[in-house]
């Protein structure tokens, strides 16, 4: 498909992150990340006023705890009640989205940049977007990795540490690397 390297980034197709339009969107998400992370917690409210009109969504009561890093921000969308601690990173160069009441440990990461499994491709900045959906009333324990084209469902858990490169059942727990479905106790 012919069209810009955002287009092709949207579209899921390899496209080149070395790009003047994908940088500006970065340095514009950059700006509001770093408003938001040096905001005194009691004037964060619910998210700092640069992430509101940054993020593609946040539903109502909806939390981000500094420090918080996103890529674009447009691809993020939290439903009502979210909560994410500190130290989250998510990559959303595909859509990332999650469900309602659902809580993020410190540190979680979700990535959804694939690099390109060859060092030329690597070195011209050759990617491809992969949508991560978490579902409502999930858990995903601190320091967690959740890997782009994963769909995690709802009320499922994923364990501190895990590496999350699957899908992942409703109100199942996964713990491990790469997390593997555990019974719960």
């Amino acid at each position: 498909m012919a069209g810009t390297e955002r287009v092709k980034m949207v579209a899921g197709e390899w496209y080149t992150c070395l790009d003047d339009e994908l940088e500006a969107l970065r340095v514009t998400a950059r700006d509001a990340v770093f408003e938001h992370n040096s905001l005194p917690p009691g004037q964060r409210g619910n998210l700092g006023p640069g992430l509101q009109a940054l993020l593609g969504g946040a539903g109502e009561g909806a939390r981000i705890e500094a420090p918080f890093h996103c890529a674009y921000g447009f691809n993020i969308f939290l439903g009502d009640g979210v909560f994410l601690n500190a130290g989250c990173n998510i990559l959303d160069t595909a859509s990332v989205r999650i469900g309602k009441r659902t809580l993020l440990g410190p540190n979680v990461q979700i990535y959804c940049a694939e690099h390109h499994k060859e060092a030329a491709g690597r070195q011209a900045g050759l990617e491809i977007a992969r949508a991560v959906e978490i579902g409502a009333n999930a858990w995903i324990g601190g320091s967690a990795i959740i890997l782009g084209g994963v769909s995690i469902g709802e009320g499922a858990i994923v364990g501190a540490g895990a590496v999350v490169t699957r899908d992942v059942p409703a109100n199942i727990t996964v713990v491990g690397n790469p997390a593997r479905a555990v019974k719960r106790g």
